[in-house]
């Protein structure tokens, strides 16, 4: 589903995302794990198309998406979520996720300005799909609920659902499970869990390792920009350069000769 090449991202001096190869199958759980300052952020920024890249391919779906912008990965399927949390506060619940839905809107200007028989249709098509996705992350009771009174955990449930009307391939959430109690985080691994049993692939940045280990199918960890390995949970977790890179060279040293 997901291809990089060589994918590299310069800021002056400095190189953040440094020539990462990496495909990613389509279905399942997929995450993206490093220490803080190892390039996750903007490795996810590149595959959306928040950032260009300085160099490399990247391909969804077999097309070259590289010079991109996100509005137009959105309209191939692919969407996103954000660290801190992205709704319209004063508006309502509803009304945030039909903002999400804005690329397959295809009313013209003139039916919408004399609101002809194609606007209104479109707009219940809209309001239908908006209507499901809501249904789909338990929402819908809140649908005309202004959206910047809901609780923090379905602030973030929101943010989903209007990245999941659009009905994405790909879903990207960008650390979903930060700020949230332990209750709040197994209902949304449990959510997650759902999305991708019907079929959408998910591709997640998380801090949260209990989290990532527990809910992904593979796991891609990166370290100063640089891909260290990817593989099941179970065999990164055991990878001694994955834990050089949490705990340091010499710590790690020491644990391995600990227990053996």
């Amino acid at each position: 589903m997901l291809e990089l090449s060589h994918l590299t991202r310069r800021f002056a001096g400095l190189i953040a995302v440094d020539d990462i190869n990496l495909t990613l199958p389509a279905g399942g759980i997929h995450a993206i794990i490093g220490p803080n300052g190892a390039g996750k952020t903007t490795l996810f920024n590149l595959i959306s198309g928040l950032t260009a890249p300085s160099f490399g391919l990247i391909r969804f779906n077999g097309q070259d998406i590289s010079q991109g912008g996100a509005h137009t990965r959105a309209g191939l399927g692919m969407a996103r979520t954000f660290q801190n949390i992205r709704i319209f506060s004063d508006m309502t619940v509803l009304e945030n996720v039909l903002t999400g839905l804005h690329p397959r809107f295809t009313a013209s200007l003139g039916a919408i300005i004399f609101r002809l028989s194609s606007y209104r249709h479109a707009e219940a098509q809209a309001i239908a799909q908006a209507r499901r996705a809501l249904a789909d992350v338990g929402l819908t009771s809140h649908a005309d609920t202004v959206a910047g009174s809901l609780s923090y955990g379905d602030q973030r449930r929101l943010e989903i659902a209007r990245a999941m009307a659009l009905e994405p391939s790909l879903l990207l959430l960008d650390e979903p499970a930060a700020g949230m109690n332990p209750a709040e985080t197994e209902a949304l691994a449990t959510l997650i869990r759902q999305i991708a049993a019907r079929g959408t692939t998910v591709l997640l940045v998380e801090h949260d390792m209990g989290f990532v280990m527990g809910l992904s199918d593979s796991v891609t960890v990166l370290n100063f920009g640089r891909l260290v390995c990817t593989g099941t949970p179970s065999a990164v977790r055991a990878d001694s350069r994955v834990i050089e890179a949490y705990l340091g060279a010499r710590l790690a040293r020491r644990l391995q000769e600990k227990h053996g």
